[in-house]
């Protein structure tokens, strides 16, 4: 097992490299490495830049790998919050379905400010004009979208840890199973939704998109978006790494020892909910991997939140972002929607957590 400092340091190398190897390597074609470095310095404002499409093509990869470096991030650290709050390795964003409420507010914000408002309910918008509103909103769109995924993040959250508890004490069992109710029924409201608008290819790709998760065509605004999200939710680390790990024993016994228990748990719920929230809103709904990082960094590590918390960032950066580049580098034009891939993989971990747990399971 690995000290959290040599595994912190080795993550934050990591992640620049990556990132460059991200930039150089595309489905147009690899740059040269020097190219890539130019191009690099030029959209940072740091040196002339490139000839007009290289230099396109280089900030296009570049926000890109940005864009998912800081969606890992806020993912992973959201996962470790909510496992650490409700006390079980099973919690994940997508498994209590705190990434579906933030897509559901998301999807929420694109449909009122695509026309469609009140009007929706009635079925009276007009199929042609949505897409024009859209347009005339896109500046206030691109501040509702993440707003709402929040609300909707920080509402499912609530929901789910009100129908799973008793007397204080939260129910895995429950939990578990509520989360995939509330998620059943958010997939539910999104099919309805996307049936209803079919007719208006600009909304029905835009919820589209949300629901199956998108890195593409990502900018500047998308990077500062999601670290900026990522930097407030971050900034409630200090205040409930100790209290996170006495709470593993209780909320009783970490009582006792002077743990603010309700404030802990409200900073808790809202920095996971504004990193989901902050993640839904620039890349879509990315399943899974706020189940499986915090996994692979407890394995390497240690369980302490004090270390944890702060390594859920890079490590959660250093995945997505790898996960992406093999991604595009083997499948080029083929390459699968990043929450199609995280599907497929954070499926089969979770049978495996399951399998691997079965007598902590059978005891619940």
């Amino acid at each position: 097992m690995l000290s959290a400092r040599s595994l912190g340091i080795t993550l934050v190398l990591a992640l620049p490299l990556l990132v460059l190897l991200s930039v150089r390597i595309g489905v147009t074609g690899v740059l040269d490495l020097s190219q890539t470095l130019e191009g690099v310095a030029a959209a940072l404002g740091l040196g002339p830049p490139l000839a007009e499409r290289s230099q396109v093509i280089v900030e296009l990869r570049l926000w890109h790998a940005l864009t998912a470096a800081g969606v890992g991030g806020a993912l992973a650290l959201s996962g470790v919050f909510i496992q650490g709050l409700f006390r079980n390795g099973l919690a994940a964003p997508s498994v209590i379905g705190v990434t579906g409420g933030a897509t559901l507010g998301a999807s929420a914000a694109i449909l009122l400010m695509s026309g469609y408002g009140p009007a929706f309910l009635t079925a009276t918008a007009d199929p042609h004009g949505p897409a024009l509103a859209t347009l005339r909103h896109a500046g206030l769109l691109t501040f509702l979208v993440p707003a709402f995924g929040f609300v909707g993040a920080v509402g499912v959250v609530f929901l789910v840890a009100t129908l799973s508890s008793r007397a204080g004490r939260v129910s895995v069992p429950t939990l578990l199973l509520t989360g995939i109710a509330v998620n059943t029924c958010i997939a539910g409201v999104l099919s309805l939704v996307s049936s209803l608008v079919l007719d208006d290819w600009d909304v029905s790709r835009a919820i589209y998109v949300w629901t199956f998760g998108t890195l593409a065509d990502r900018s500047v605004y998308h990077v500062l978006t999601v670290w900026s999200g990522l930097a407030l939710a971050a900034a409630v680390v200090p205040f409930v790494a100790w209290e996170l790990d006495l709470l593993a024993g209780g909320e009783e016994d970490a009582s006792s020892l002077g743990v603010n228990v309700k404030k802990v748990r409200l900073l808790s719920i809202g920095a996971a909910a504004l990193a989901a929230a902050s993640a839904v809103a620039v890349a879509g709904q990315i399943a899974f991997l706020g189940l499986v990082v915090p996994h692979l960094l407890r394995m390497l590590s240690g369980a302490r939140h004090r270390s944890l918390l702060p390594l859920a960032i890079p490590g959660g950066a250093v995945f997505l972002v790898g996960v992406e580049l093999l991604n595009h580098a083997f499948l080029a034009n083929q390459a699968l929607r990043p929450g199609v891939v995280m599907s497929l993989v954070g499926g089969v971990f979770f049978l495996c957590l399951l399998a691997f747990n079965r007598r902590e399971v059978d005891q619940w």
